[in-house]
C-alpha cells in the first residue's frame, strides 16, 4: 500500500469515515442550495497518500459553489490502494493483471481515479482491455523514485557527496555480501516496478551476458520482497547499534513520499533518499476519467481537474510530502538531503521515456520477468515439428520457425530456477507409430535435469512431411499435466504452433472440447497456453480450447516475438488452490 509506514489500514479507514460523513454533509448543502438545475455524484478512488489533499481541494470547490453547466456537484473521495482498485477495473473489462489476480471486492470502480502511477491504466490495457479508454490522464502530482538507505549504510556509499547510478548499485549488490537488498511486490507495487526497471536495464548494460546479469539482479531482490510496503518499512534498523544496522534492511525501491513519511516519524536511524541516474520513472498520480461515465459527471470531472491543477493545490501537496506535477514543491515542501540541486529532470532509460510515458514492452517484460523468476511452477512445453515449422523467419536472420521457437525456448528456461519442474514434448502426426506426439523428456525438477532438457531442445527438427496433430496431443498433453498435478504450483501446458490441426485419423474438435470439459477439475486446474506463429494459426480454434481448460493464446504474425510472448505466457498466474 502506498501510505507506507503510517499505518495503511489505519489510514484507508479513517480517510474513508471522514470522506463519507464530509461527503453527506456536502451533498445535503448542495441540495439544499438553490439555483442548482440538477445534481452530479462525483466518485473519485485515489492513492491514499493523495486522498486527503484531494479531499481537501473538492471539498473547497464544493463550498464555493461546485456546478458544471448549471448542475451541482459533489465529490465522494476514497482512498483505494491501486493495485486493488486496478484488479476491480481489469475485471470489469474481463482481464487479470499478472501478479495482481481477481478483485478482492473491497474496491469500488469510481467515474475518476487517482492511482499513484500511469502504469497501472498501461498495464490494464496491455492485458488485453481494448476498450479501456480513460479520458485525460494528465498528472496531478509527482514523487520520484529513490533508494531508500539507511543514513550509516549510505554514507558509507558516499551520500550524499557523491553521486551514484543504478549501475554502482547492481555492482554493489554483486559485491556488498552484507547489503541486504528489499522491494515491494512490483506486480502490486507501482515504486517496486519502477526500481525493478531500472536495476534490471542497468544490471542488462553491464556487459557480458545480459539476460544472466538480469535473472541475478532479480533473484537477488526476491529474497528480500515484501508483499506490503508497511511490511518492508519494519525490516528498516530500528536501532543505532551497529550490529542493528548491519541485520537490518539496507536498500529498496520507495518513493520519495515514503522516506520523507518515515523520518517525519524521528525513526532512531533515518533513511536517506538516494536519487541514482537514471532517474526511473517517477509516481505521477494520473486524473484518469473511467469510460462509460454518463456526460453530466464527464463534465464535473473536468472542472475538478482544473482545482486539482491550480496553483494553491501544489502548496496541499507539500504538506503531504508530494511535488506539483512538474517535480516542483510547493510552500513548505520538506526537500530531502541529496536531491537534485536543479530540480527533477525528466525520466531517461529505464523503462521510461522522457515525453509520452512509459514504455509498455519494458514494463511487461519486467512484470514476466518477475513472476517467472520469483515463483514455482510445474510445465510441460510442447513444441510443434510439423513440416511448415521449417520455414525461414526473415527477422531472424532466416533461422527456421522450429529454430527461433527453441532460442526462445532456452531462453525462458535461464530465467525460471531449479524449483521449477518441466517437461518436453514434440508433435506433428504419426510420430511414434500412429500416435502425434513424442516425450522427449518427463516432467521433472530443473535441479537434476536442467541440462538434459537443454540436450532435449538442441535435438529438435521439422519433420519434412508431418502435418499438425493438435488435437489429440493438447488432450494427451493435458491428461500428463493433470495426472500429477501439484498443489501450490501453476501447473500448465505451454504449446507452439504454426498451423491448423490436421489430423484426419485423430479426434475432432467437438470430441475435444466434450473431453476436456468432462476431466477438467476446478480443484486441480491446468492452464493451457498456446502461442500461435505465423499467419496461418486459427486463434478461434485455438482460443476455443483455452474457453474450457483457462490460460491464454498469444498469436504473433512474426516468429521472431515468440521469445517475448513466451515469457508473457509463462509469467501467466491464475489463482492457484493451495
Amino acid at each position: 500500500m502506498r501510505s507506507g509506514f503510517r499505518g495503511a489500514g489505519a489510514v484507508a479507514s479513517a480517510t474513508a469515515l471522514v470522506v463519507v460523513v464530509a461527503g453527506a454533509w456536502f451533498g445535503y448543502r448542495q441540495l439544499a442550495r438553490p439555483g442548482c438545475s440538477g445534481q452530479v455524484e462525483l466518485t473519485v478512488a485515489a492513492a491514499p497518500e493523495i486522498a486527503p489533499v484531494v479531499q481537501a481541494a473538492a471539498g473547497q470547490w464544493e463550498a464555493e459553489g461546485a456546478a458544471a453547466g448549471g448542475t451541482c456537484i459533489t465529490v465522494q473521495v476514497s482512498a483505494q490502494d491501486p493495485v486493488e482498485v486496478a484488479a476491480a477495473v481489469a475485471g470489469k473489462h474481463g482481464v487479470t493483471l499478472p501478479g495482481v489476480g481477481q478483485a478482492s471486492g473491497t474496491a469500488i470502480t469510481p467515474d475518476v481515479w487517482v492511482p499513484d502511477s500511469s502504469t497501472w491504466l498501461l498495464r490494464i490495457r496491455n492485458s488485453g482491455a481494448t476498450a479501456f479508454a480513460p479520458d485525460n490522464g494528465g498528472s496531478i502530482a509527482r514523487s520520484p523514485v529513490v533508494v531508500a538507505m539507511p543514513e550509516p549504510v549510505a554514507a558509507r556509499l558516499g551520500w550524499p557527496q557523491q553521486k551514484l547510478t543504478w549501475v554502482d548499485l547492481v555492482r554493489q549488490m554483486s559485491t556488498d555480501t552484507k547489503l541486504r537488498t528489499g522491494i515491494v511486490e512490483p506486480t502490486r507495487d507501482a515504486a517496486g516496478l519502477a526500481g525493478l526497471l531500472a536495476l534490471t536495464t542497468a544490471a542488462g548494460a553491464g556487459g557480458g551476458d545480459s539476460q544472466q546479469a538480469k535473472t541475478a539482479a532479480l533473484r537477488a531482490l526476491a529474497t528480500g520482497r515484501s508483499a506490503l510496503r508497511q511490511d518492508l518499512l519494519a525490516r528498516f534498523p530500528r536501532s543505532t547499534d551497529p550490529a542493528a544496522i548491519a541485520a537490518g534492511l539496507g536498500a529498496a525501491a520507495l518513493s520519495e513520499e515514503d522516506v520523507i513519511a518515515y523520518n517525519r516519524s524521528k525513526p532512531p536511524v533515518p533513511l536517506a533518499a538516494l536519487y541514482l541516474d537514471p532517474a526511473p520513472l517517477p509516481l505521477d498520480y494520473p486524473y484518469a476519467v473511467l469510460p462509460g461515465i454518463e456526460p453530466a459527471k464527464a463534465s464535473a470531472a473536468e472542472v475538478l481537474f482544473g482545482a486539482l491543477t491550480a496553483p494553491a493545490f501544489r502548496d496541499r501537496l507539500a504538506g503531504e510530502a508530494l511535488r506539483g506535477p512538474d517535480g516542483v514543491g510547493g510552500a513548505g515542501f520538506e526537500t530531502p538531503t541529496g536531491a537534485p540541486a536543479g530540480g527533477l529532470a525528466p525520466p531517461q532509460g529505464n523503462g521510461g521515456r522522457a515525453a509520452g510515458g512509459p514504455d509498455p514492452s519494458a514494463v511487461e517484460a519486467a512484470v514476466s520477468g518477475w513472476s517467472i523468476a520469483t515463483q514455482s511452477g510445474r510445465m510441460l512445453c510442447v513444441i510443434d515439428v510439423s513440416g511448415s515449422m521449417k520455414q525461414p523467419v526473415p527477422t531472424a536472420g532466416n533461422a527456421n520457425r522450429a529454430q527461433v521457437t527453441v532460442a526462445a525456448a532456452l531462453r525462458g528456461m535461464e530465467l525460471v530456477d531449479d524449483s521449477w519442474a518441466v517437461g518436453l514434448w514434440t508433435f506433428s502426426t504419426e510420430m511414434v507409430g500412429r500416435r502425434d506426439y513424442r516425450e522427449l523428456l518427463p516432467i521433472g525438477p530443473l535441479s537434476t535435469q536442467r541440462s538434459q532438457l537443454k540436450a532435449a531442445l538442441g535435438t529438435i527438427r521439422p519433420t519434412p512431411d508431418g502435418d499438425t496433430g493438435l488435437y489429440d496431443t493438447v488432450l494427451a498433453a493435458y491428461r500428463t499435466v493433470q495426472d500429477d498435478w501439484e498443489p501450490g504450483r501453476v501447473n500448465s501446458l505451454v504449446l507452439f504452433t504454426d498451423g491448423k490441426n490436421e489430423d484426419a485419423d485423430g479426434i475432432s474438435q467437438r470430441e475435444l472440447l466434450t473431453e476436456l470439459t468432462r476431466i477438467a477439475d476446478p480443484e486441480r486446474p491446468v492452464q493451457v497456453v498456446i502461442i500461435g506463429i505465423g499467419g496461418d494459426v486459427s486463434r478461434a480454434e485455438l482460443e476455443a480450447i483455452t474457453k474450457v481448460t483457462g490460460g491464454g493464446v498469444f498469436v504473433t504474425e512474426d516468429p521472431n516475438k515468440i521469445g517475448e510472448i513466451f515469457l508473457r505466457a509463462v509469467a501467466l498466474r491464475p489463482n492457484v488452490p493451495r
